[in-house]
């Protein structure tokens, strides 16, 4: 083997193992994006079942936001009924009377 040759396999080998050390540098990196991509995903998922519950949590908020106008609406209602029912009581009973106490 001439020299030249020599001298350019040595400096393959030298690369080979510079490049050996380099991926060993490299390999726990690469695990460590894998694991950080592993728990990326479940993060994921578990930002989706979150928002999930925020949206039903909403929903009942929004029912219970209700309640109050809902409860004010039909009490005023009832008391709109009770005052329209005490005239009608009063008006027929004013009739009762004038029509009681008329001369025959």
């Amino acid at each position: 083997m001439d020299l030249a040759h020599e001298k350019r396999l040595t400096e393959v080998e030298q690369r080979a193992k510079s490049n050996t050390h380099r991926l060993d540098d490299l390999e726990p990196i690469v695990k460590e994006i894998h694991n950080m991509s592993e728990t990326l995903v479940e993060m994921t998922a578990e930002m989706k079942h979150t928002n999930r519950n925020v949206e039903e949590i909403k929903e009942k908020v929004e029912v219970m936001e209700q309640e109050p106008a809902d409860r004010w609406k039909n009490s005023t209602r009832a008391l709109f009924n009770a005052f329209l029912g005490a005239i009608g009581t009063a008006v027929a009973g004013g009739l009762i009377y004038i029509l009681t106490t008329m001369p025959k």
